[in-house]
């Protein structure tokens, strides 16, 4: 019997589901957490993240799995050194302080650009001169963080990208246009920064080492489990 691990990273709590090839849950656990607002910006705490979601997988017991995928809340703003090191407090989508940069964003695309979407928050952050802007190497979300961290992979799928950047809908990626409108206001080319853009079904890495041991300090869950590519919280919203 197959087993596939779901993880999620909501706004109130972190559930980890397991379920069978008949998809009937076998097993389940939760950890509740919640933002702070710091300075003046809604933020939740990583590592909390990861302390939470090792208290959720213990709920599930002595499991095999199979399978994994991660999704999470969507938009805001995680920027990373090359180092793997958190530049700034992560910014949620609960923050609406991009007023003007989401609309300049918008008239300049001629699309629709939201306040929590992540390039508005780095935008304003360009603005601003914040310093750490300067040593970005990855831009993404809570869950294509997650995933990066367990198997190394800078991707996402392209529900969650649809909310840090526009996607061209014919070529499934980022739309090239804007890429280069953004890249001649600013000089930044997102390519190099942002996750690449994957279609639901995609292999998306396996389980690494390093990976398995984040999840699991104990050593029973083995690296090597595939994965599906991270994803939002929009399909269930």
């Amino acid at each position: 019997m197959t087993h596939t691990l779901g993880i999620e990273f909501g706004s109130t709590r972190i559930k980890a589901v397991l379920i069978d090839e008949a998809f009937r849950p076998v097993a389940s656990g939760d950890y509740t957490w919640k933002s702070d607002l710091r300075d003046g910006v809604w933020t939740y705490d990583l590592e909390e993240a990861w302390s939470g979601l090792r208290t959720a997988l213990r709920a599930l017991g002595e499991v095999s799995v199979d399978a994994m995928g991660i999704s999470a809340m969507m938009h805001g703003y995680l920027a990373f050194d090359k180092d793997w090191n958190l530049l700034t407090p992560f910014r949620t989508w609960q923050n609406t302080m991009t007023g003007e940069e989401a609309a300049e964003l918008t008239e300049l695309f001629g699309f629709n650009i939201p306040q929590r979407w992540s390039i508005a928050h780095l935008y304003q952050a360009l603005l601003n001169g914040e310093a750490h802007t300067t040593q970005i190497d990855y831009l993404t979300t809570l869950a294509g963080y997650v995933h990066w961290r367990l198997t190394g992979r800078r991707v996402l799928g392209i529900g969650d990208c649809s909310g840090m950047f526009p996607i061209d809908s014919k070529a499934l990626d980022y739309d090239a246009e804007m890429l280069q409108k953004f890249r001649t206001l600013t000089g930044v080319d997102l390519r190099v920064i942002l996750p690449q853009v994957l279609p639901a079904g995609a292999d998306a890495g396996g389980l690494t080492e390093e990976g398995a041991k984040l999840l699991d300090p104990s050593g029973d869950l083995q690296p090597g489990i595939p994965f599906c590519p991270p994803e939002g919280d929009a399909g269930t919203g």
